[in-house]
């Protein structure tokens, strides 16, 4: 069975429209759609010679036995974000099984092969991204994790129950980790300098830090009728004035600051709001500049309290340092991106991704980067030329067969990993 990319871009779309509606795709982790997407990978899985397994976060493998037991690990996430885009994640996971069909029809690899899909990249339901990788490399704080609820109240011990996951033994998982040799993901870029420098692919250095936090601010609920402005202790205020704080602070330190939700209480029409709650997402290459921007936010958000009789509290949802790929590894994927499209581009990812956790557990890791149309994710607009999937999904292969080679059997050691 040769390489068929093409098959990749007809399964990305077959997929697509399985889980998608109108609004986009719509397999958000924990949710029938996620489900019934996870079921569908399992059907082409069956014609394999894999072993399917579920570990204990919740995360699916495929595992096609080596002659070795050091694992290569290739994968991503089927989950999306609500009315997400057609290929954030499920390019990574379909370009990966098609890497390893092609694996399987050669006969035994010289070492073992694993397909991985991770449970919840995205974090759409309780804010808490890469929660099954990083259950897996034991980064997940389970006491924060612990106290998460989604939009109605349920906790995420009593959701990833429903799905058969004790939450008190998710990072059981990280077993999967011990004999990983490497991991090598494929993603699309995201964002739009690939486009902007007509480049189809891109060879990942490493990922962004980044911050994660809910703030809170208290005022006093009242009516809109009868209460003067200059009286006023409104704390959807509080939440705006900060979210233009965040701006000024990411702008001054090279960096990026999202304000993704603002929910004001009692959130009645003529009630001056009590209640503010707004998440914010921080991130840049560098953990000291990100700093800054957390402690420029944090005394901003003091003063702003201050100025309007609020009180603000801030509750740390999820953070991660700046993670730097493997130096060999990002060599080798710029010799297979450039094997199969002439060129390609060395770039930090902005976006996190599984491969930071599984690089934090001390897997050598590298990511290759599709180019995103417009630079867009997230939406339904995302998209990709068929032609530069079709590439990624070359280079994919190219350095899943670099990176066998690479390997070194257990008992031995290589530079490369000393």
């Amino acid at each position: 069975m040769p390489l068929d990319p093409s098959r990749t871009v007809a399964e990305l779309r077959e997929l697509a429209r399985l889980t998608s509606d109108e609004g986009g795709a719509q397999r958000v982790c924990w949710s029938p759609a996620w489900s019934l997407a996870r079921d569908w990978l399992d059907q082409r899985l069956a014609a394999l010679p894999v072993s399917i397994s579920t570990d204990e976060a919740g995360n699916r493998w495929a595992t096609l036995e080596g002659r070795s037991p050091r694992r290569l690990l290739l994968g991503g996430h089927l989950d999306s974000v609500p009315d997400g885009g057609w290929l954030d994640g499920t390019l990574n996971v379909l370009a990966s099984l098609e890497v390893v069909r092609r694996i399987a029809e050669a006969g035994v690899p010289r070492h073992t092969v694993c397909l991985v899909d991770w449970a919840d990249e995205e974090g759409a339901r309780f804010g808490l991204s890469l929660y099954g990788s990083s259950a897996a490399s034991g980064s997940l704080d389970l006491d924060v994790a612990r106290r998460l609820t989604d939009r109605d109240g349920a906790s995420m011990p009593e959701v990833l129950a429903r799905h058969g996951v004790d939450f008190e033994r998710v990072k059981a998982a990280g077993r999967h980790l011990r004999d990983a040799a490497a991991y090598l993901e494929l993603h699309i870029e995201q964002g739009p300098v690939l486009e902007s420098m007509g480049l189809p692919l891109g060879v990942v250095t490493g990922t962004f830090a980044a911050e994660r936090h809910q703030v809170v601010f208290g005022g006093q609920a009242a009516h809109a009728g009868s209460t003067p402005m200059h009286l006023r202790r409104d704390a959807f205020l509080g939440a705006a004035r900060l979210a233009l704080a965040v701006r000024d602070g990411a702008r001054a330190e090279g960096g990026v600051g999202t304000v993704g939700s603002v929910t004001a209480a009692p959130g009645v029409v003529n009630i001056v709001p009590g209640g503010a709650t707004l998440t914010l997402d921080q991130r840049h290459p560098e953990a000291a500049a990100l700093a800054r921007m957390l402690d420029r936010a944090q005394i901003d958000s003091r003063r702003i309290a201050g100025e309007e009789g609020l009180t603000a509290e801030w509750r740390r949802l999820w953070r991660i340092d700046p993670i730097a790929f493997h130096p060999e590894l990002v060599a080798l994927a710029e010799a297979s991106a450039r094997e199969v499209a002439g060129a390609s581009h060395r770039m930090a990812s902005g976006p996190l991704h599984d491969a930071a956790e599984v690089a934090k557990a001390g897997v050598p890791t590298v990511m290759l980067f599709a180019q995103s149309l417009r630079g867009l994710s997230h939406t339904p607009d995302e998209d990709t030329r068929p032609e530069h999937l079709e590439l990624a999904v070359r280079a994919l292969d190219r350095l899943a067969d670099r990176a066998l080679d690479w390997i070194r059997p257990t008992g031995t050691s290589s530079r490369a990993e000393a």
